[in-house]
């Protein structure tokens, strides 16, 4: 929920073309390069019994509902699409001969960051479909001294719709950005990143959309945020400026309607916003955080390593204990256990014959 695909654009910048299932070596005499499809690399010792669930466009971003049953993702760049948009499947179903999943979202506009709510019967998710029906522009890295830069547009509400993509709820009606929703496994509370105070600030609400509160207060984007398996904290993403040329660049970006997401780290606090205490200092771009089912850990995808990769790390909560997850060779991220903490999906380029697609994976988890 969060960079979203923006961030399979920036792996694309990195290496030109996107190849991440696969394993990608180049003969240092001709710059030819060579693919061979991986679905699973030795070193995944956490990971058993990967199946690939999508098969061609641009799917990523899959959220688990709460029997551990069904998962709800964006998907661009097939069945026609030109703008990102919701759908959902069945764990079990069978999309490899190109089937069109159950579409949640409008079909119109741009949409981010879905997620179930409980009872698995409705979903929520960001769009800007009521700004306009038509997508909004991506901005230009020419423009801005060829910096990756990801918009944060201000036609983005919160929306609640039914598994058959029935229209039901509007929850956020400020001016500005209201996006990245996800949902606490206690079922009570959704947490949101929003412009509503000139920044983009955390903040909670109820499942109805009532008693809305301030997360975070520090200038910088926080985003990404999920909570806890008890619901009594979150892990979020977070790029805040330090010096004066980094506040300016910051701040004239976000006038614009724009963030620069190359330089994030993790953090945690209580859902209240209090205990604040920063987890990672990796440098690089370090996101799409999710608890391990113990609660002690947290996985995320960083390029820190590689900075022409990104894969899925796991960190303690206090920041011991580093570990690397997945060891492909382009792009790992979005990574969020079963709520029953027996499997894991993810996103990936791998296995994608050289292509830009991106798709789902799920495995087993292995301790």
């Amino acid at each position: 929920m969060k960079l979203r695909l923006s961030f399979l654009i920036l792996a694309t910048l990195f290496l030109g073309c996107k190849s991440s299932q696969h394993k990608t070596a180049y003969d240092g005499k001709s710059g030819a390069t060579k693919i061979v499809n991986t679905l699973h690399y030795p070193q995944e010792k956490h990971l058993k019994n990967i199946k690939q669930l999508t098969f061609g466009g641009d799917n990523a971003e899959a959220y688990w509902s709460f029997d551990s049953n069904k998962l709800v993702f964006q998907v661009n760049n097939i069945w026609g699409l030109e703008c990102d948009q919701i759908f959902t499947m069945g764990i079990n179903d069978d999309l490899s001969k190109g089937q069109k999943p159950q579409l949640i979202s409008t079909g119109t506009g741009r949409t981010t960051c879905s997620y179930f709510l409980p009872g698995d019967a409705t979903i929520i998710y960001s769009s800007t479909h009521l700004a306009s029906k038509e997508c909004p522009p991506v901005p230009k890295k020419e423009d801005y001294g060829n910096k990756y830069i990801w918009p944060v547009y201000k036609g983005y509400d919160i929306f609640v719709a039914d598994t058959k993509g029935n229209q039901l709820k509007q929850l956020t009606f400020e001016e500005g950005y209201d996006a990245e929703p996800t949902v606490s496994p206690k079922g009570d509370k959704i947490v949101f990143t929003s412009t509503r105070t000139g920044d983009l600030e955390l903040f909670t609400m109820n499942i109805d959309g009532t008693n809305v509160k301030q997360v975070t207060f520090e200038l910088g984007y926080d985003g990404g945020a999920f909570f806890s398996p008890d619901g009594t904290k979150l892990i979020f993403r977070s790029s805040r400026p330090k010096t004066e040329e980094e506040i300016k660049e910051y701040k004239d970006l976000l006038a614009e309607g724009l963030v620069q997401p190359t330089n994030m780290e993790l953090y945690t606090c209580n859902v209240d916003g209090s205990n604040l205490t920063k987890i990672t200092n990796l440098g690089s771009a370090n996101w799409a955080p999710f608890f391990h089912p113990s609660g002690n850990k947290v996985i995320f995808s960083s390029n820190h390593k590689t900075k022409h990769s990104f894969n899925l790390f796991m960190i303690n909560v206090d920041g011991t204990g580093l570990e690397q997850i997945t060891f492909d060779t382009v792009f790992d991220a979005f990574p969020m256990f079963s709520p029953d903490g027996k499997k894991i999906v993810f996103s990936s380029n791998r296995n994608n014959n050289g292509t830009h697609d991106t798709n789902l994976f799920i495995a087993d988890w292995v301790e």
